[in-house]
């Protein structure tokens, strides 16, 4: 058997190996997060500083991130460890931004220890390992001291996970085309500078261009031309994800659970009509 097959076995073994483990850890942590340990973990860590120290809490979790991810040596542990956490409401999504942020910057001293260890081209891979500490840091300065900024990833993170929850198909979809086909596209253009500034600026123009139309359809519907108090005039695969659903729905692993329970809520309704017209027929 090739390299390349054994390569490509261990990939996927490794795959399976991950999703089993984060399973059993998501049931674990379900199991043992019950009753008084979750109240009192809720209560203490979405729990601010007294005043006037209360700004301070975010940057407190913070650093208990970085302290944990230097630990662990993984960012990806920790923040795999946290997620359930989140999900069974024990920690706020507000606490998990500092945590995760904490988290993006103790995963670069696994990067220092490397470039001090190394003995070749020592120079350089302190400058990288440098690069990597300063890109997370000025990361973070741009986007959690100011409280409006720091409520943009918030609000994506709220507005993809009510998505998913809605369509089951929304993550895969998602990560596919973030992780995977965009930064191949940026790729495939980085050949051509021109074809790549084109692309860029038509992209940050388009962006900004229904950013700006969908708040003033929230805010101020009136400033906008009848037109656009609305996007019914686009198809609707282009402003809704209702075409996509029905196409996913088809498979087994797809199927929505609010089509389930508009079902079952209707069938429910229908029985108790029922009911009723049948208790108003028997005579008194």
């Amino acid at each position: 058997m090739s390299d390349s097959a054994v390569g490509v076995i261990l990939l996927i073994l490794s795959l399976l190996m991950l999703c089993l483990c984060l399973t059993l850890l998501v049931k674990t942590l379900q199991s043992m997060l019950l009753g008084k340990l979750a109240k009192t973990l809720k209560k203490y860590i979405n729990s601010d500083l007294p005043k006037p120290f209360t700004f301070l809490t975010g940057y407190l979790f913070m650093l208990m991130g970085v302290g944990m991810t230097i630990l662990v040596q993984s960012s990806s542990v920790f923040t795999s460890t946290l997620t359930p956490l989140v999900g069974l409401g024990v920690i706020s999504l507000e606490r998990m931004y500092p945590l995760t942020l904490g988290s993006n910057i103790g995963t670069t001293a696994t990067a220092m220890l490397a470039a001090f260890a190394g003995d070749d081209n020592r120079r350089n891979n302190i400058q990288i390992a440098l690069c990597h500490l300063f890109f997370n840091i000025f990361g973070i300065m741009l986007f959690y001291p100011i409280p409006f900024m720091r409520r943009l990833p918030i609000n994506g993170a709220k507005a993809l996970g009510n998505t998913t929850a809605k369509y089951r198909w929304f993550a895969l979809v998602y990560l596919f085309v973030v992780f995977l086909i965009i930064p191949l596209i940026l790729l495939g253009l980085s050949f051509n500078i021109i074809a790549f500034g084109i692309f860029f600026g038509l992209f940050v123009i388009t962006m900004l261009f229904v950013v700006v139309v969908n708040v003033l359809q929230r805010k101020r519907k009136q400033w906008l031309p009848q037109t656009l108090q609305t996007w019914d005039f686009l198809p609707l695969p282009l402003h809704s994800l209702k075409p996509y659903d029905r196409l996913f729905s088809m498979m087994k692993c797809c199927k929505n659970d609010h089509v389930q329970v508009h079902q079952a809520e209707s069938s429910k309704d229908t029985t108790t009509d029922v009911t009723i017209k049948n208790n108003s027929a028997t005579p008194v």
